[in-house]
């Protein structure tokens, strides 16, 4: 068998004989009259008419003949047959045509008609190069056996896969499946969102201060300024200038940046759709959050239930909503409440949970994560969470040490966070004054003191609420996808 290195020879050796023969193997355009799949939808209209078509597309297979010659090309939209012959293309032209290799794209005249095997075709009787590949594609072959079609020789190998994500799209058809789902996902929630007044917006990716989340950043260099600037970890604290500004309602598709480990769920560039609405609160959002995914999982899946990770999900109306306490009750057999810090640290260490850091709040978070979230499958709100680990949300007024907070989850994944957002200028600098405080004794995640935040906040903020989802795990949920990986056209990977 050819090793790749003579394929690639063989392939430069045509590439120069068409350029001898004084074609150009890289025209600027070319011409079509339709898709591919208008043909094959409608065959009878365009035998009985008898016009010539122009089609172009990528070759995906070949058999080379003497005089005659059949191929396949596929467009975005299918694939269909073409026969060729040198009589009807002329002597030159099908010498051009026997420069042509699996992969190349080619633009095709020519008329429909059905070869006597009774496939549909297009006899051409023009051929003209519009690209000439000098890597042979990796070969995917298709059997029938018993009556099924069985491949052999996928394009399979997972790391592979998402460094070559191009060739993922060639030789995966469910793989673009996938990923023109998730465009579809994302001009829902805007449709959804602009139908109901909110303006999208855009704010800085480059921060000169990071901010509302806990998360480590990015950081890179302004020479011009000589200053060091951050990629962002969320865009709150700037929509949230848009409110004190005067816009009641304002939405952002955005690319956030953390730089924290990576897993099936994490990776360090990521997209979330955040949004903030004035005069609400918590539950206005929680209100927010059905609507959208419900008529997403509509409109997606074709009714309220689907499928994830081997699980059936219900996304029928209302949720569940459930104190983040009374999960950690139901699930790990304990009342946190009436625990001291000591006993919940015991617990952990029984129970092989590792702390960072040893605080109440994180202590319930990480309990958390490792009794409940596995369990909740169906849509669920998780409420109430410690103001600790919250410093930008209201506090509930019952309990000044519990704020009002929801994270959201569906198949184990948590898909979105949303607060009724602190508007007192005051109190919001003590959090961000003692998360300060808590970085300097070496919690990264935590917040830094945001001084024109603060100022802006000063001005009024009305009571808002506010809500990230995150994009890519409600596209892995909708397409039954384990990796967010599967749903990142170029996910990060490690230097090989």
């Amino acid at each position: 068998m050819q090793n790749e290195n003579q394929l690639i020879k063989a392939r430069k050796e045509k590439l120069q004989k068409l350029i001898e023969m004084g074609i150009n193997p890289y025209p600027a355009k070319a011409k079509r009259t339709h898709l591919i799949a208008k043909i094959l939808a409608k065959p009878n209209k365009f035998i009985k008419e008898e016009n010539s078509v122009e089609l172009v597309g990528r070759i995906r297979s070949l058999r080379k003949m003497g005089k005659v010659s059949f191929f396949h090309i596929e467009d975005k939209s299918g694939r269909i047959q073409i026969y060729i012959r040198r009589d009807d293309v002329g002597e030159n032209n099908y010498t051009i045509f026997k420069q042509c290799d699996l992969g190349d794209f080619v633009n095709i005249c020519g008329k429909v008609f059905h070869t006597q095997t009774g496939e549909l075709s297009i006899h051409a009787n023009k051929f003209i190069f519009l690209t000439k590949t000098i890597r042979p594609l990796p070969i995917v072959k298709e059997k029938e056996e018993e009556g099924k079609k069985v491949v052999y020789d996928q394009f399979v190998d997972k790391e592979l896969r998402y460094r070559k994500r191009y060739l993922d799209l060639l030789l995966n058809p469910e793989v673009k499946e996938t990923f023109i789902i998730r465009s579809k996902i994302i001009k829902m929630m805007r449709e959804f969102l602009d139908k109901r007044d909110f303006v999208e917006v855009e704010t800085p990716i480059l921060q000169p201060q990071y901010g509302g989340a806990e998360a480590q950043p990015f950081i890179t260099k302004h020479n011009k300024l000589d200053m060091d600037l951050y990629l962002r970890i969320a865009d709150e604290l700037y929509l949230k200038r848009l409110i004190i500004g005067g816009f009641e309602k304002v939405y952002e598709i955005c690319k956030d940046f953390r730089n924290e480990g990576m897993d099936r769920i994490h990776n360090p560039e990521f997209t979330q759709i955040e949004l903030y609405q004035a005069y609400s609160d918590y539950n206005d959002i929680m209100n927010i959050v059905e609507d959208m995914l419900t008529e997403i999982a509509i409109k997606i899946c074709g009714s309220y239930e689907f499928e994830y990770d081997g699980n059936k999900i219900g996304m029928t109306k209302p949720w569940k909503r459930a104190s983040i306490t009374s999960l950690i009750k139901e699930y790990a057999n304990i009342d946190i409440e009436k625990m001291s810090l000591d006993e919940m640290i015991d617990f952990c260490k029984q129970n092989e949970i590792e702390l960072e850091i040893k605080t109440y709040g994180k202590i319930i978070d990480e309990i958390f994560k490792h009794f409940v979230e596995p369990n909740l499958i169906q849509p669920t709100f998780v409420i109430d969470y410690p103001k600790e680990i919250s410093p930008l949300a209201k506090s509930k007024p019952d309990n000044p040490q519990i704020v009002e907070r929801f994270e959201v989850f569906i198949g184990g994944l948590e898909i979105g966070n949303a607060f009724t957002e602190l508007n007192d200028p005051i109190d919001q600098r003590a959090r961000l004054e003692e998360q300060a405080e808590k970085r300097k004794l070496g919690d990264l995640e935590a917040s830094e003191v945001d001084e024109d935040f603060l100022e802006a906040m000063e001005y009024g903020m009305p009571p808002t609420g506010g809500l990230g989802l995150g994009v890519d795990r409600i596209v892995m949920l909708f397409t039954n996808s384990h990796s967010i990986k599967d749903v990142i056209f170029f996910p990060q990977m490690r230097n090989v």
